[in-house]
């Protein structure tokens, strides 16, 4: 059984970015926020201030949000237990040829609204995870308290509070009416619980978030990856060879990293690794997303966990991350794309809803700061110009096309 145990942080010298050597393996890029950070205050009219005038529009309408919880939905999962995540599949819709509607059947990439509805929990931990980082950001980048008070509170109520808590599991995600109660695809679902564990780490030594507090959300993230690890689904959803894979690695990845278990991360991101050389061709295409009726949506949604994986494998210093092999096929697949972004009616795969060269904005930001390619760098830049709003602006903001400040230190590695 691969139990994890979750171990004490240890607070260590801070670097020159003045993050930790814990903050060094996971969160937000201590060093890329601070010079940001410094930006705001030297500059008007920039980037990244259009974005931060964006994010705190954003953090403001959330302070009036409501707080989050699974037990809110109208609808039960097969479990009967209304604090299990319950999610109906996106790209499934009722059978036009029976009475009840029942099996459903799929249109792939048309995505059925009516699964976002209060009945059910995706729209809710997605404004939740939305609310949380924009909240967290807010508070880092204006001091204000107000924030990291209210982001603490919506993240107790979702992880802590008993009457409140999501089970740390989603053996229920993504399940298809009349077909199955819930599937390993719905892990994908959870992904975007990476992003709170960042919003967690910026209000771990904050008045808002008490240590017990932080201790206990720690401890359900690792209750959640014992179930990712252990779990039917879990283990068939790491044998995805498609983007569902990659996020399933980035979960793992992050969440162990989360809970102070780097070795766990290195096991799984050697998996990533063997991962790749399926994923990519020799011009860094990828087939299994190219097969999809929204190729570009899912290149770069692939990409997107790639970019995070790389991160973290850097942060835990594998310089066999860094060999021929893993960095050209990559560094291929994030080219492809960035070269397709320049130009984008070459783009030569049809796409459901149209082709849209901002989708690629995060993918090519972070590979702008990973890899060292003009191609890569120029597609940020100019999908950075077209989106100043983006909160990409803020979480990305050194990579090398951008004009430098000389009151701000860039950081050394991000």
């Amino acid at each position: 059984m691969r139990k994890t145990a979750l171990l004490c942080l240890t607070l260590l010298t801070a670097t020159l970015t003045g993050a930790s050597q814990a903050e060094d393996r996971f969160g937000y890029r201590q060093g890329v926020l601070s010079y940001s950070k410094c930006l705001l205050g030297q500059r008007e009219n920039t980037l990244p201030g259009k974005a931060y005038a964006s994010l705190l529009e954003h953090a403001d309408e959330a302070l009036n949000h409501p707080l989050y919880s699974v037990v809110d939905k109208t609808q039960l999962p097969a479990s009967g237990n209304r604090h299990d995540y319950f999610s109906f599949a996106p790209y499934w819709w009722p059978n036009s040829e029976t009475d009840d509607g029942l099996p459903y059947v799929q249109r792939d990439g048309e995505y059925n609204m009516a699964t976002k509805t209060n009945a059910t929990d995706k729209q809710r931990m997605i404004s939740f995870a939305k609310d949380v980082r924009q909240l967290a950001l807010a508070y880092y980048f204006s001091d204000n308290i107000d924030y990291a008070n209210k982001a603490a509170r919506q993240m107790i109520n979702w992880f802590v509070t008993p009457a409140t808590r999501m089970a740390p599991n989603m053996a229920y995600a993504q399940a298809i009416p009349g077909r199955v109660d819930g599937r390993d695809i719905g892990i994908i679902d959870s992904r975007i619980l990476i992003d709170v564990a960042n919003s967690v780490e910026l209000l771990r030594d904050t008045p808002a978030l008490s240590q017990e507090e932080y201790r206990s959300i720690k401890a359900w993230y690792a209750d959640l990856l014992d179930w990712l690890l252990e779990s039917g689904n879990g283990r068939e959803e790491e044998e995805a060879d498609n983007n569902h894979g990659t996020w399933y690695d980035a979960q793992v990845v992050a969440f162990a990293l989360f809970t102070d278990q780097p070795e766990l991360a290195r096991t799984q991101l050697d998996i990533t690794r063997q991962r790749i050389a399926d994923q990519f061709d020799a011009k860094g295409r990828q087939p299994e997303e190219l097969d999809r009726t929204r190729p570009w949506h899912y290149s770069n949604f692939n990409l997107e966990a790639y970019a995070r994986l790389v991160d973290y494998a850097d942060r835990l210093g594998l310089g066999q991350w860094r060999d021929d092999n893993v960095e050209r096929k990559l560094r291929r697949g994030f080219k492809f794309v960035a070269e397709h972004a320049l130009q984008d009616a070459s783009w030569p795969y049809q796409e459901l809803n149209g082709f849209d060269p901002g989708t690629a904005l995060g993918a090519m930001m972070a590979a702008a700061l990973l890899f060292d390619d003009p191609a890569i760098t120029q597609a940020a830049a100019r999908l950075a110009k077209q989106q100043p709003g983006a909160v990409e602006q803020l979480l990305y903001s050194p990579f090398h096309a951008l004009p430098k400040v000389s009151e701000c230190v860039l950081p050394r590695n991000g």
